[in-house]
């Protein structure tokens, strides 16, 4: 195979087969396919879109580029839950720890913000001594020992998304409901979630505008949690205005901290 047609035929508007995208995630993961190959790559896809099948096996091969993680000795459902984002979006630092405290192990592995929003893991660093990076096995412990660890991705969990996660945020190319829907649903299929609950934002304050575009996105990754045996649910909620009255890593932090002394 050769990078050059693929992107020539994802360029032309054409499916790409599972062996292609493959061909490309691979290769970029293991430095065979260089920086400007992929990034040509992902704004193919960016204005021409993807099937529901290539979006699949995109997902897919972002998960077979590393290995992945059995919870299920923990014991119970091990759950997880996604913001799609936005200003003061600090849901997973509220929701996590109170899901955690009624008895439902959370195994999150978060990444860092895609354009103008800070993520998960930017705000937990603010946190003095706070360690985003765990190897797996420090990862399954966490979660057996206190029923909760939110980490950012590791080496060895789908690779290759962590590559292409920074590749779009310095391409203009973030904005994609497949190369979305596929870097989010590839870390957790590989971090061995059971259950997934998704927060998928519209508004100005999002990256998504309209409803629509949510829902798109969505149903996209729903459809991706099924195919992989894990139990996804959506709700599709308004970022017109900040969540919160605090914007900014560290005072988000302090804000859910707030919250949780009140709850």
């Amino acid at each position: 195979m050769d990078a050059i047609q693929i992107i020539e035929k994802k360029r032309d508007g054409l499916a790409l087969c599972a062996e292609e995208i493959a061909f490309m995630v691979s290769g970029y993961a293991e430095d065979r396919i260089p920086d400007y190959q992929a990034a040509a790559w992902a704004m193919a896809i960016y204005f021409r879109g993807m099937t529901a099948q290539e979006t699949v096996d995109l997902t897919m091969a972002m998960v077979r580029s590393g290995s992945t993680i059995d919870l299920s000795p923990i014991g119970s459902t091990v759950v997880d839950k996604h913001s799609t984002g936005g200003v003061g979006d600090k849901t997973t630092l509220v929701v996590a720890p109170m899901v955690s405290a009624v008895g439902l192990p959370v195994a999150k592995m978060s990444g860092r913000g895609l354009g103008f929003s800070g993520g998960t893991l930017d705000k937990l660093e603010s946190i003095p001594g706070y360690r985003t990076r765990l190897s797996m096995a420090e990862f399954y412990d966490v979660v057996q020992k206190s029923g909760i660890a939110v980490i950012g991705q590791t080496k060895d969990l789908a690779p290759a998304d962590g590559l292409m996660y920074a590749l779009r945020d310095v391409t203009a190319t973030v904005d994609s409901p497949p190369l979305i829907a596929s870097s989010i649903m590839s870390k957790k299929i590989a971090a061995g979630c059971q259950a997934l609950a998704l927060d998928v934002k519209f508004g100005s304050g999002a990256f998504n505008p309209t409803p629509e575009r949510a829902y798109e996105l969505a149903r996209t990754m729903a459809e991706l949690g099924r195919l992989s045996g894990v139990r996804t649910t959506a709700l599709i909620t308004d970022m017109n205005e900040p969540l919160g009255r605090r914007v900014g890593n560290g005072l988000e932090v302090a804000e859910a901290l707030d919250v949780l002394s009140d709850a």
